[in-house]
C-alpha cells in the first residue's frame, strides 16, 4: 500500500460545501477539465447524485486538486503530492472503475502508483491529442449533418453501439443488455446534443457532445459508417457539429483522439481543430 510521505492532508470526500471551490480548480484549464466541471454543474458533489466520489487534495489548506471516482478515474490539475494521495485512496477503495483518463503525464504517474496492484490492463493508450476549436470550421459544413430526434433514437442506437464497441474494445451491451447506454444515448438526443447525417434511414456520419459547461463542450462517439470511409465525410460533418455547438452551447469545442487514427486527426485538422494538450487513458 502506497504512503503520502508529504506533510500535507490525504485525499478527502468532497461534499457540497466544497462546490465553488472545485470549480475554481476546473477553471484553471477549462477544456482539459470539461467532463469533471460539467458533471460538478449539474450534479454537485454529493455522491449519491453524482454517482461517484469526489476527491480532493489540499496544500497549505486550500484545496488544489481533485479525482473523480466513479465509471472512470479522473484527476484533475493533480500534482505529485496530490498523484500519491489519489493513489493511495483509490488503493484502499479497490478498483471500481472502468477507466483511468485525463492529461497524461498525470495519468502516466497515477498509474505508475496503481499498476502493480490493478494492472495487467486492458489497454494504454499512452497519447490521446487533444484537441479544440473556439472559431468557424476551416470547411464548410454538411448541410445533411442535424440534430437527432427524440423519435430516431432506434435508428442511431446501432450506429452508437457499433462505434463504442469498435472505439472501446467491448460492447456497450454488456451487463445490463445496453439499458443504461441507451439510457444516455437517449438523454443526448433529448437535450439536443447528438447530431448526425440520416440518409434513408441509416447513420452515414455521427457525433454527440458529452460534457459541456459554459466555457467547453466536448464532442465523443465519432464515427462514419464503414463502406462510406474514405470520401471526405468526416470533416464536413464535424464542421457542421462545430457550427452548432458553439452557436447553442459553448464558444470552445474540444475532443481527444487516439494519436494512432491518423485519418480522424486529419479530419478534425481539416475542420479547424488543433492540438491544445494530450490525454492518457488506461482501460480495464
Amino acid at each position: 500500500m502506497l504512503r503520502v510521505r508529504q506533510r500535507s492532508e490525504p485525499a478527502r470526500l468532497l461534499d457540497d460545501r466544497d462546490r465553488s471551490a472545485a470549480l475554481a480548480i476546473c477553471d484553471a484549464d477549462p477544456v482539459a477539465n470539461v467532463f469533471v466541471a460539467s458533471r460538478i454543474r449539474r450534479l454537485g458533489l454529493d455522491p449519491g447524485r453524482l454517482g461517484a466520489q469526489m476527491w480532493g487534495f489540499s496544500g497549505n489548506g486550500q484545496l488544489t486538486s481533485l479525482c473523480y471516482a466513479g465509471a472512470n478515474l479522473v484527476p484533475v490539475e493533480a500534482s505529485p503530492a496530490s498523484v500519491l494521495a489519489f493513489a493511495e485512496r483509490a488503493l484502499r477503495q479497490g478498483r471500481r472503475c472502468s477507466s483511468l483518463v485525463g492529461p497524461s503525464a498525470v495519468v502516466a504517474a497515477l498509474w505508475g502508483h496503481l499498476r502493480p496492484h490493478w494492472g495487467p490492463a486492458r489497454d494504454v493508450r499512452a497519447a490521446q491529442p487533444l484537441m479544440a476549436i473556439d472559431g468557424p470550421p476551416r470547411v464548410a459544413p454538411d448541410p445533411a449533418v442535424r440534430q437527432v430526434r427524440l423519435d430516431e433514437v432506434d435508428v442511431l442506437m446501432p450506429a452508437c453501439i457499433a462505434m463504442f464497441t469498435e472505439e472501446v474494445g467491448v460492447s456497450p451491451l454488456a451487463g445490463d443488455g445496453g439499458a443504461a447506454y441507451r439510457a444516455r444515448v437517449s438523454e443526448l438526443v433529448r437535450l439536443g446534443r447528438a447530431f448526425a447525417r440520416i440518409d434513408d434511414g441509416q447513420v452515414v456520419f455521427k457525433a454527440e457532445v458529452g460534457a459541456a459547461t459554459p466555457q467547453a463542450c466536448q464532442v465523443q462517439g465519432v464515427w462514419v459508417r464503414p463502406q462510406f470511409r474514405g470520401r471526405g465525410l468526416a470533416a464536413p460533418g464535424m464542421a457542421a457539429v462545430v457550427n452548432e455547438a458553439r452557436r447553442a452551447i459553448s464558444p470552445v469545442v474540444s475532443l481527444y483522439v487516439n494519436d494512432f487514427n491518423a485519418p480522424a486527426r486529419a479530419a478534425y485538422r481539416r475542420a479547424g481543430f488543433t492540438e491544445v494538450g494530450e490525454f492518457m487513458s488506461v482501460l480495464f
